[in-house]
Formats: structure tokens, sequence, C-alpha cells
């Protein structure tokens, strides 16, 4: 019976000891979990912290660069297309003028070919012509006139040149010579006629010039 009851004892010894250990442990680990916990929130703190302090004194200037970095590269962005909307504007324009000019001017080389069969009509009709040749005349004026009215209808028209002051660049001076000094610099005479078509230059004009 004694035996039995100091069995007893042992074992209730043994569980307390257990139970002493268990909690023992259980303190050691709650231990260690409060101290992890307070070392996160420290790095936690210093980490918030940081951003903070920079923010309020260092940070503001790199900002302030990027932003003004990008302002400028917005800037030249619009500067260059500007530029090239303002070239391409140009180029249409240009363009637009060039295939007006073209059709204006279609068919010039063609025109240029006729001018000198006008040029002979007008030499012949500056030559004296016998009295029995007078219906032949007024038949080259007939042909003459019409063809003058072909090259107007397709906008060629003449320089008439004779009285004006001289301008090189619609006459071509083939030579001077005396004409006193109310003619000096003017085209007294007219070799070959200059001619427009649709306000453009397509043949100057030879003249010979006062001195």
């Amino acid at each position: 019976m004694g035996k039995q009851k100091k069995d007893q004892i042992d074992e209730m010894s043994s569980e307390e000891l257990d139970n002493t250990q268990e909690e023992t442990q259980e303190e050691v680990m709650d231990k260690q979990e409060e101290i992890a916990t307070e070392e996160t929130v420290a790095e936690n703190t210093n980490t918030e912290q940081e951003p903070y302090d920079v923010w309020g004194e260092t940070d503001t200037e790199p900002i302030d660069e990027e932003t003004e970095k990008l302002r400028q590269e917005l800037g030249e962005s619009k500067d260059k297309f500007l530029r090239l909307y303002a070239e391409f504007d140009n180029f249409k324009k240009r363009s637009a003028k060039e295939r007006i000019e073209t059709m204006q001017t279609a068919g010039k080389d063609v025109i240029l070919d006729i001018l000198p069969v006008l040029d002979d009509f007008e030499r012949a009709f500056q030559t004296n012509i016998a009295e029995n040749e007078a219906d032949h005349n007024e038949g080259f004026h007939l042909i003459y006139n019409k063809l003058k009215r072909i090259l107007e209808s397709k906008g060629v028209t003449p320089m008439n040149a004779k009285g004006q002051t001289f301008d090189s660049e619609l006459h071509s001076a083939v030579t001077e010579i005396d004409a006193g000094p109310d003619q000096k610099g003017m085209v007294v005479d007219v070799i070959e006629e200059g001619y427009y078509m649709n306000d453009k230059i397509i043949r100057h004009a030879k003249v010979v010039v006062g001195r």
C-alpha cells in the first residue's frame, strides 16, 4: 500500500515536471515571438521613416528635374511637329502651284515650234509687196490673224517690247545703237518678239537697245 502511494507521487511529480517544462518552452517561444515582433516593427518603422525624411528634403529636386526634362522634351516634340506640319503644308502648296503651272503651260513645246511661223508672217508683211500680189497678201493676213487668235485662246500673248525700258528678265539685247538721250536704255527695235503663256514667259524678246 505504501509502495503504491509512492508510485503515484512519483507519477504526479513526473507529470508536473513535464507540465513545468512545457510551460517553460511556451514562455520561451512566446518571448521569442515578442522579440521577433518588436524587431519587425522596428525595421518597418525605420523603413517608413527613411522615405519620409527623403521625401521631405532631397527627393523633391530629382522629381522637379525629371518634370522639367519631360516638359522640355514635350516642347521640343511640339516644335518638331509644328515645323514638320509647316513644311508639309508648304510642300502641298508648292505641289499644287506646280500642277497649276504645268496645266497652264501644257503644250508649251508645240507653241514654241509654232511661234517661228508667226515670226515669218510678220517679216513677210514688212516687205514691199507688188500691187499684183495684194490679193495674196490679204489671204496671208487672214491666215496670220487666225493663227494669232488660236494662240491667244491658249493664253499666248506678245510682249510688245518696242518702246519699253530694257529689262534683262524679259528682253535679250542683240545690239545697241545710238538713239539719242530720250531713247537711252529703251527698246528701239524688236528683232524677235517675246511671248507670255498664261502670264509666264515662254520666249524672251530679242531687241535692239538705245544708248
